[in-house]
């Protein structure tokens, strides 16, 4: 069983308090949207979480787990991963290679060649095994994406935090990574999204988190967030009650 508890974190950059008091719990293989308007806190979060910077106050627990004062590297191995807005495979290594080196570095349970096997199962599972032997310079924006996504689960994570993971993506090879990000969740890994597609977070997500300058000012399913008044008011601006003429952020085309 998946548990994810995060109480009380507060960040602070200097005398800018970038999060404050957040606090969420994720049980299951959920699949939840992160969004806000920009500067609301969603980076900062997210490095929280995967360990690149430690908070000023408050814990993270992933299965029982303390894991907001560890390493990256520790917080992968406890299960939780993250990809990136721009992602960063090794350039120069084919994509075999770069399957193979989290699980070497991080995975001393298994044998070479048990985790080649599973490179190659993972690769599979994406529909990019054809391309094992391409070097990862010479793919697109969208299989870069989902080489980035093949890396992280050759670590079985029990979360996962997907970065924008349709930025820079062809429409067509959208439409897959979209497919894939809903069969990693049934095989079951929680997902953290984040995205400025706001049709994607919509139809994807059955909940989402949604941050305001450092604020957790909703948690809740898509249609309740998208009506909220203080989600409306955060993205316009404006307070509903003082210009109805104004629609949803989703209307609107406000971008987290």
């Amino acid at each position: 069983m998946i548990n994810l508890v995060v109480k009380d974190l507060n960040k602070r950059f200097g005398g800018l308090h970038v999060l404050k008091d957040v606090s969420f719990e994720i049980n299951g293989p959920e699949l939840i949207g992160l969004i806000g308007p920009n500067g609301a806190g969603k980076t900062t979060l997210t490095n929280v979480l995967d360990g690149a910077i430690k908070p000023n106050s408050g814990t993270v627990y992933l299965n029982g787990e303390r894991i907001d004062q560890l390493q990256p590297f520790e917080v992968a191995r406890e299960g939780l991963g993250r990809t990136f807005q721009v992602t960063r495979s090794f350039r120069r290594m084919t994509v075999l290679e770069n399957m193979l080196v989290p699980a070497l570095a991080l995975d001393h349970a298994h044998s070479r060649a048990e985790i080649v096997e599973k490179a190659m199962e993972v690769l599979e599972f994406l529909t990019i095994d054809h391309l094992r032997n391409e070097h990862a310079q010479a793919l697109s924006g969208g299989q870069q994406k989902l080489l980035e996504l093949g890396r992280l689960l050759m670590l079985n994570p029990a979360v996962i935090i997907l970065d924008e993971p349709f930025a820079g993506v062809h429409p067509r090879l959208m439409e897959v990574i979209y497919r894939y990000i809903e069969r990693v969740n049934e095989s079951g890994s929680a997902i953290i999204l984040i995205s400025h597609q706001m049709d994607s977070i919509f139809s994807l997500c059955k909940r989402l988190l949604v941050l305001n300058y450092g604020d957790l000012i909703a948690d809740g399913a898509p249609e309740t967030v998208k009506n909220d008044p203080v989600v409306i008011e955060a993205y316009l601006g404006v307070d509903e009650e003082d210009d109805e003429t104004h629609g949803t952020p989703e209307e609107e085309g406000a971008t987290p």
